[in-house]
């Protein structure tokens, strides 16, 4: 079997982006939760290109919190992915990493102290797959002033990786990445909070998708990302507004910009509605190459390929071209009696080269068009 799926995110990353990238900002609260959760959660991910059926992904997950010993709590998460489908069109498929299906299994635990102005939180991650095994672990903490309004937070977290390809391009190769988050939330006024968060990530190993043909990336990747974010309570119609910019650079030349932005609606008798809009632009890795005909080999091969260094970094991985994307969605949220709620989410995604912004886009990148749905139930006591 061959595959071209994505990498796992970075392990290290994810757990210091649960630090602080939370659905609604607040600033942080120094006492444990007065009751504990459950949700069962169920993903369902669908894409095409260029009117071919492409990836295909569902994902199930339960989610537990619990306060434990009054100055404690716990929390921990278990997902199971399985995925199948294609590679990108011109990408992969002359390649004959064409099709691909593949299972992932993730869990991820966290236990916080909370004292009078602060937390600490130590945290444990773990993802396989039959060809990539992913471990982290990640030490968070907050301090509060003394007024309540302002939270600063730090953290550290790092991740190793081992990959080991099905068609045995390389054989126990590995990645290790070391993550440090600093962060601070403000409520600016009654109805006003803002957050600011950056984060650095250094990884070091192998960074190339063993199932695409002339992928050689760099062994290194340097990861910067500044994150900023608003939350305004309307008092006319009872809603909150949530704005949020990112911006992202790494070594590989990639520089990314984020806006997005929601209004969270209560409608009465338990219900609330969230619609969603998030536009994205990225400028292409200084390697990446796009396989379209050039007068010579055509695609895969890359512009030149005849009398060019077989050793050079270069990469058709369409997720480092130049392109700009628009995600727009719709949450229902039905609250019933004290301690259940249902919700339910439909996202549409769309990428195009020709959408990036400020420069030019990647012209040799086909339109992927992409469908999420997602719906989940949680229980308190």
């Amino acid at each position: 079997m061959t595959t071209s799926k994505q990498a796992p995110q970075d392990l290290a990353a994810s757990l210091l982006a649960a630090a602080l990238l939370l659905p609604g900002v607040q600033a942080q609260a120094d006492e444990p939760p007065q009751e504990g959760s459950i949700s069962l959660r169920y993903l369902d991910y669908a894409d095409r290109q260029s009117g071919l059926d492409r990836i295909r992904a569902h994902s199930p997950s339960i989610s537990v919190t619990a306060p434990v010993a009054g100055d404690w709590s716990i929390e921990g998460t278990l997902t199971a992915d399985d995925v199948s489908g294609a590679s990108p069109r011109y990408h992969t498929a002359i390649s004959g990493a064409s099709h691909m299906q593949d299972e992932r299994k993730a869990g991820d635990f966290a236990v916080t102290r909370y004292f009078r102005r602060g937390t600490l939180t130590a945290g444990a991650a773990y993802s396989t797959e039959h060809d990539y095994v992913s471990r982290a672990l990640s030490l968070n903490g907050t301090v509060s002033s003394e007024d309540n309004n302002t939270t600063w937070a730090f953290g550290v977290a790092g991740s190793r990786d081992r990959i080991d390809p099905v068609n045995h391009v390389v054989v126990d190769e590995h990645k290790r990445t070391l993550s440090v988050l600093a962060g601070v939330t403000r409520v600016l006024t009654p109805n006003d909070i803002g957050q600011l968060t950056l984060t650095r990530t250094n990884g070091d190993g192998y960074f190339n998708d063993p199932y695409k043909l002339f992928d050689n990336r760099p062994r290194s990747r340097r990861q910067n990302t500044m994150l900023l974010r608003w939350n305004h309570y309307v008092d006319s119609t009872g809603g909150t507004s949530r704005l949020s910019y990112r911006y992202y650079s790494d070594s590989f030349r990639i520089r990314a910009h984020t806006l997005s932005g929601e209004y969270v609606q209560p409608l009465g008798g338990g219900w609330s509605i969230v619609p969603e809009l998030r536009l994205y632009t990225q400028r292409a890795a200084y390697f990446y190459y796009d396989p379209v005909y050039d007068g010579t080999l055509g695609p895969p091969f890359p512009p030149g390929f005849a009398n060019a260094d077989p050793n050079r970094l270069s990469s058709p991985d369409q997720r480092l071209s130049g392109f700009g994307a628009v995600t727009a969605g719709l949450k229902v949220v039905r609250e019933i009696g004290k301690l259940w709620t249902v919700d339910v989410k439909v996202e549409g995604y769309e990428q195009r080269g020709n959408w990036r912004l400020f420069h030019d886009g990647s012209p040799g990148l086909a339109p992927l068009h992409a469908r999420i749905f997602q719906v989940g139930l949680t229980r308190r006591w």
